[in-house]
């Protein structure tokens, strides 16, 4: 699918990630959205793009409902839909005071990055259903998984449950879609350099960089926005999760 023209959206495109492709779909000439809870730096994201912002709770179906209802009316049915948006929480399943995994946090990681990610994605995907056809395909959607759905360390039981969620939906999702000739697929990004990594110790970013067998250095968020350019454009790629990592196999801790 062409990218020039064609309306797009950013879930958690105010920073990291989702900020990068946000910016890289611009370059490409798609009509950006930036959806997110930060109204601040998706706004000045959106201004930097000459895209829009929505503020969007993708938790909230009719938060996802009214933002895109928003997009269409200013940009058309989103065609291309990125799936950026999460958060990290870190808790082991037993503590220090043998005390249990809370709950609340769990639920929370789930809610976010798995049941957020589909809303979304089922939201978009009714919208283009409805859609012309153009080069023989409707739509594309991407997900962003983590190596953490496959190596998970101490402290990520919710991360890891959330992430592989979205791993073991993409081929089921591409298989409901594909009558309606829409492609699904998930990117699982390794060690990035996004804001929750820059605000580690130097020490610690230049560690986590060693791990990476090739290029022995940390992602950069404009090479995760490279593949998901690739993934619009080639229309052989739907149902797969590709791990981009630079062949890190992640240690327990």
């Amino acid at each position: 699918m062409k990218i020039a023209e064609m309306s797009a959206v950013v879930t958690g495109g105010a920073s990291g990630l989702g900020a990068a492709t946000a910016a890289s779909l611009a370059s490409a000439g798609a009509r950006v959205a930036v959806f997110d809870l930060d109204r601040a730096h998706g706004e000045r994201i959106a201004r930097r793009i000459d895209g829009m912002f929505v503020a969007v709770d993708v938790t909230d179906e009719r938060s996802v409902a009214a933002a895109l209802d928003s997009v269409s009316a200013a940009h058309g049915v989103p065609r291309i839909l990125v799936n950026c948006a999460g958060i990290c929480p870190a808790a082991t399943t037993v503590d220090r005071d043998n005390q249990p995994h809370p709950i609340p946090i769990f639920r929370r990681a789930i809610e976010v990055n798995l049941i957020g990610s589909f809303c979304v994605t089922a939201h978009v995907a009714s919208r283009l259903a409805s859609s012309d056809e153009m080069d023989g395909e409707r739509g594309v959607i991407i997900n962003t998984a983590s190596v953490s759905a496959f190596d998970g360390q101490i402290g990520q039981a919710a991360y890891s449950a959330s992430k592989a969620g979205l791993v073991g939906m993409t081929l089921p999702i591409a298989r409901d879609l594909a009558i309606h000739k829409i492609r699904v697929m998930g990117i699982a990004p390794g060690v990035f350099l996004t804001p929750m990594v820059e605000g580690l110790p130097q020490r610690v970013q230049d560690s986590l960089g060693k791990q990476v067998p090739h290029p022995s250095r940390l992602g950069r968020p404009e090479e995760f926005a490279l593949l998901v350019e690739s993934i619009v454009r080639n229309p052989m790629l739907n149902g797969e999760v590709i791990r981009l990592d630079g062949a890190i196999r992640l240690a327990p801790k």
